[in-house]
This record gives C-alpha cells, sequence and structure tokens, in this order.
C-alpha cells in the first residue's frame, strides 16, 4: 500500500512539472538582439519621473509556480469585476513610467482591475546597457512562471486583457496564449510577435498589433511574417503600422511622437472596451 501512494504521488508529481512546463522554451529574436549597440542606441534614455497614484494603486507579491514569489503594481477596480488587465513594461522594467500608464488605462477604461507586472523581479534599468542585460538575461521559464503565477492570482474566473510596449509587446501576446480561453483581448505595441502557428492557434482572442514603420527591428518584414502567421492559426489581426520610430508612444522617450501615440491610443482603447464590457 505505502509503494503505491508513493507511486502514486510522483505521477501527481510529474503531471504537475507538467501542466507547469514552458510553451516558450526559447529566448525571442528581441531578447537576442539586446546586447546590439545599434538596437540599444535606438532607445532614448527615459526622462526622470516619480509616479504617486491617484487611484489606489500599490505594490502586491503572489506565488509563481517556480516556487517562487513575484510583484506587480495593482489597482483595484471600484466595484466588483471578473475583468484584469495585464500590463507589460517596456525593456527598462516596471519603473513609475509603465505605472503611470497603467493607471492612464485605469481611469480611462472605467470599471477594471489592472495588474502591471514585474517582470524582471525588482530590477529596472536606467540606463540602455542595464535594460539590456536585463532583457537579455531574462529567464524565459522564468518569464513564463510570472506570467502563469499572475494568471492564477486573478483566479480562474477572470477575464484577462493584455498590452504593452516593447520587450512587453511580445509579453502581452504570450500572456494572451497562456491565458487561453480566460483571454480576451491583446494590444501589442512594437512587441515581438511569436512565430509558432501551432501557439497562435491556442489564443482564444484577436489582436490589435500597434507597430513603428520606421523601425528596422520590429520591421515590417516581421510584422507581415505575423499576419501571414496569424492567418495560418486561424486568428484574426488588426495591424496599424505608424510613421515613427521605435518606442513611439512612451510619453518618457525624448522621441516622443504624440501625433502618432494619440491615434494608438484611441485605438487600443476603442478596441478594449468592445471587448471587456
Amino acid at each position: 500500500m505505502k509503494k503505491i501512494v508513493i507511486l502514486l504521488s510522483l505521477i501527481l508529481g510529474f503531471q504537475e512539472l507538467d501542466a507547469q512546463s514552458c510553451c516558450f522554451l526559447k529566448k525571442d529574436d528581441m531578447q537576442l538582439m539586446a546586447s546590439n549597440k545599434a538596437f540599444q542606441r535606438s532607445h532614448k534614455l527615459p526622462k526622470p519621473y516619480v509616479h504617486i497614484s491617484k487611484a489606489g494603486g500599490e505594490m502586491i507579491e503572489f506565488s509563481t509556480p517556480d516556487g517562487q514569489k513575484a510583484k506587480a503594481f495593482y489597482i483595484k477596480a471600484a466595484k466588483p469585476t471578473k475583468t484584469t488587465l495585464f500590463v507589460f513594461q517596456e525593456w527598462w522594467g516596471l519603473n513609475d513610467h509603465i505605472k503611470r500608464e497603467a493607471e492612464h488605462f485605469y481611469s480611462t477604461l472605467g470599471n477594471v482591475n489592472v495588474l502591471a507586472i514585474d517582470m524582471y523581479d525588482g530590477k529596472v534599468a536606467t540606463t540602455r546597457e542595464d535594460a539590456g542585460k536585463y532583457m537579455g538575461e531574462a529567464n524565459p521559464a522564468r518569464l513564463e512562471a510570472i506570467i502563469r503565477g499572475a494568471i492564477k492570482q486573478v483566479g480562474p474566473e477572470a477575464k484577462i486583457a493584455t498590452v504593452g510596449w516593447c520587450f512587453g509587446g511580445g509579453l502581452s501576446l504570450k500572456a494572451s496564449i497562456l491565458a487561453g480561453k480566460q483571454g480576451v483581448a491583446c494590444v501589442m505595441y512594437y512587441g515581438m510577435p511569436v512565430k509558432d502557428v501551432t501557439e497562435l492557434k491556442t489564443l482564444n482572442t484577436d489582436v490589435l498589433g500597434l507597430f513603428a514603420g520606421k523601425e528596422q527591428w520590429i520591421s515590417p518584414k516581421v510584422v507581415a511574417e505575423f499576419e501571414e502567421n496569424m492567418k495560418a492559426a486561424g486568428k484574426k489581426l488588426q495591424v496599424k503600422s505608424f510613421d515613427a520610430e521605435h518606442a513611439f508612444a512612451n510619453p518618457s522617450n525624448p522621441a516622443f511622437d504624440k501625433k502618432s501615440t494619440e491615434e494608438a491610443w484611441n485605438m487600443a482603447i476603442a478596441y478594449f472596451k468592445e471587448r471587456i464590457k
């Protein structure tokens, strides 16, 4: 009898590990270009900013399936709601600019929980070199564990929408894939798309892709390939390529493109409001 109990424990343990196994085992192309000096120089240093939440946003901690803890900036909806918007940082990390953007979405969308997830476990870059290091060295298994932990944190009945910029644009798409049937909306700003059609087929939502037409990294060629892959996966994708450079929508960017940002913002808000009623 004791042997049977041990055997069952081992089987259940393997099943749990399998359920927590990584879908995104390899670093994507954006992570691989993190040490590229030209890519680093294409990112302007963020302007100084300290965010003071007017909506009661606070840092919280949650468990992740790899046995660790993760953190996020959380703003709770004024009234009970099943909808949570996951917000994903740029390559700099979860800095105050991202907290401000998270709060901007919160105040604009209305009754929605917002969770801006710390994907670097507390590290925030203030130099291009550090940003490249943190993004390039981020373990895909750990990134997925953080996302899975966030999904568990909001609960099995939650409706999950996602948005992110730069590195976070790719994470937004990956999070929507990992959310499975809970995924209801996905916006990605100039992020590296998932290329595996098999993974894209598991999306439960369509995607709005907002890209920078002038950049050479997430280039028009990359975007065109994304469109083809989404079509092959049988998923809907709306794409808008702006006449702008990478990170055009970041207010902390000295090269901030106000006109393109406003158009992209209005598209994102309209998209979310149609899907998270």
